[in-house]
């Protein structure tokens, strides 16, 4: 079974950036579209962004607002987020996770072989 491994977190300031990155192994994720949670502090998980198979197509969370991009690298069994323009709120865990095949929702119930996630910390 597929195991997601998330890294690339840390300590930045904010307007900083980061990249995340969700390595897989023991399988592909090329099958799968991929997605990225974070659990901020007080708050229940929620979606970031998500990717197709291809790469192709992408959805993001409203509060993204063009900061954050998504992409993969099927190659290397690898998909990341950029995070730009850091803000304090956006502290938090950042999670992947691989979703269905042909259609990229937000419902974190909808996808699986979570990561263990990285830590993201915006000081202010």
């Amino acid at each position: 079974q597929v195991q997601l491994v998330e890294s690339g977190g840390g300590l930045v300031q904010a307007g900083g950036s980061l990249r995340l990155s969700c390595a897989a192994s023991g399988g592909t994720v090329t099958n799968n579209a991929v997605g990225w949670f974070r659990q901020t502090p007080g708050k229940e998980r929620e979606f970031v962004a998500a990717i197709s198979m291809s790469g192709s197509t992408t959805r993001y969370a409203d509060f993204v607002k063009g900061r954050f991009t998504i992409s993969r690298d099927n190659a290397k069994n690898t998909v990341y987020l950029q995070l730009n323009s850091l803000k304090s709120e956006d502290t938090g865990v950042y999670f992947c996770a691989t979703g269905p095949a042909f259609f990229l929702p937000a419902d974190m119930r909808m996808y699986g072989n979570w990561g263990q996630g990285t830590q993201v910390t915006v000081s202010s």
